[in-house]
Order: C-alpha cells, then structure tokens, then sequence
C-alpha cells in the first residue's frame, strides 16, 4: 500500500493506493459516515490480486485526511472523488461505496459519468432518511452519536471483537481507527458530532432518487439483510426502488450480512465486485 495524498482548496485528502502497475481495470472505494479507508484493506488486496489496482479514499473529516470547517455532505464528496480522480489521472473507475459513501458515489457517478465505468453500492445509495423517520427531530435524535469520552483505547477494540468475533483483526482495528487515541489512552472521534450531524441532516433534506436515474454505468446493489425478516423486507423494499430507478441493475443480497460488510466478508466482496471488471 502506498500512501497518497491529493490537496483541495480546503482540505488535504489521503488515499491509499493499492497494487501500483496492475493492468486491469481501477476500483476507487469509498467508506461510509464515520468510517475510513483502512476497513477497505482486505476487499483492497483481494482486487489487486485478481490485477486490478485500487484507490481507497478517506473522505474529509475522516481517517487521515484534514478536518475543514465546511464541505460535511454529498454533493461535496462526490465533487472530493472527482478532484482524486483529476489530481490522480484516474479514468473509467469502478467506484464502489459503501454505506453513506454509496450516497456519495450515486451522486459522484450521476454527475461524472465520463469517469465511471460501473458503480457497485454495498449496503448503501439508497439510505432515505426522511422515508424512514417521521421528522427531523426524530431522525436527529435516533441519528445522534454517542459521546465516547473517557473511553479507553482498549475498552474500544475489546467491545469489538465481542460484537463482531467473526470479524478478522485488521477490520477489528480498522474499525478502532475511527477514532483517535489520545496520550493519556482515552478515544476521541476523528469526525466530530456536529460534523457528522450535518452529514446526516444533508442525507435528510438531499435523498438520493433525484440521482439513481441519471446513472448510465452499470450497477450492483449489495444489501446487508438482517436476520430479523421485518427489517429485512424493509431493506429489500429500498433496495427494489433503487434497482427499478437505475437503468442497468442487478442485486446480489447477503443473508445475515453486517452493515460492514467488506469488514466481514471482504474476500467475498471483493469476488463480486470483479463481475463489475469483466
């Protein structure tokens, strides 16, 4: 993995780039909110084993990349993708995004399609945030992060493994790496609570159906479903509406899957999103 960085007007990006020189066709992988690019690793080498080399972006506010006082929504980091792609001469990606970041890439792809030659959603680009809550206020404080401080380093990857034991360690401290150890050993979030609230709230007002429609690349939707069959159909039925919007679509749901799903299964991921190469 080599570590790059791309300057914006406002914001420095990192992105880690994976299998330099691979012939085959580019994946650009984009994490979800409050997450970063490091949970992308496996999925990562699994595609550059298969040829293909891979960009993983830490979106701003997030993972190693800068912290603005402005830009915390979609429009905005789809624009960010598009300024990686200029600044790292990357043409006809396969942009993949996972969570909120298939929000972003829904939108990304929508409004550059002359940079992407097919786009892969996991488990996201279909959040309608105002389809599932009654208001704002609702949303708000469902949505609202919980404060870690004065959690422990330690206590943090511990509670981890315990809720995901079928996760490996490297997604286990990926995930750790959403937030900051500091010296005395406590946790800080790298993306703050009113940053990521205004993420959410832009997800409330800007959904994605204006989008889907305009998207010519091809498309796989890779659900989660939960084991609990009322939230299951209710994640087939926004899933549905997203595959009839979008003009080229086929699903491939995983029964039982995490939210995080290239945390949980990135082998198996990574062997879908090489359909989108052929």
């Amino acid at each position: 993995m080599r570590p790059l960085h791309v300057t914006l007007p406002d914001a420095v990006l990192s992105v880690r780039h994976f299998g330099e020189g691979a012939p085959g066709r580019g994946f650009l992988l984009v994490h979800g909110l409050a997450s970063n690019a490091q949970l992308w690793d496996e999925t990562a080498t699994a595609l550059v084993a298969a040829g293909h080399p891979t960009w993983a972006v830490d979106l701003r506010g997030h993972g190693d990349s800068t912290l603005p006082d402005r830009g915390f929504d979609t429009a905005t980091a789809a624009n960010d993708l598009a300024a990686v792609c200029a600044a790292l001469d990357l043409q006809s990606v396969i942009a993949v995004g996972q969570s909120w970041g298939g929000n972003v890439v829904v939108r990304f792809a929508a409004e550059h399609p002359d940079l992407v030659s097919a786009v892969a959603l996991v488990d996201g680009g279909w959040i309608d945030l105002a389809g599932e809550f009654a208001d704002w206020a609702d949303c708000e404080q469902a949505l609202r992060p919980p404060s870690v401080d004065g959690m422990r380093a330690g206590d943090l990857e511990a509670y981890l493994r315990k809720a995901h034991p079928d996760w490996s360690d490297a997604a286990v401290s990926a995930t750790a790496y959403n937030l900051r150890e500091l010296p005395d050993g406590t946790v800080e979030r790298r993306l703050p609570i009113p940053r990521h609230m205004e993420i959410v709230r832009d997800m409330w007002y800007h959904p994605v159906w204006d989008w889907l429609p305009r998207i010519t690349a091809p498309t796989l939707l890779l659900p989660a479903l939960p084991n609990d069959p009322v939230r299951a159909e209710r994640t087939r039925a926004r899933v549905d509406r997203a595959a009839t919007a979008l003009p080229d679509a086929r699903v491939q749901a995983y029964a039982g899957g995490d939210h995080d799903l290239h945390a949980q299964r990135p082998k198996e991921l990574a062997a879908d999103l090489l359909s989108l190469a052929g």
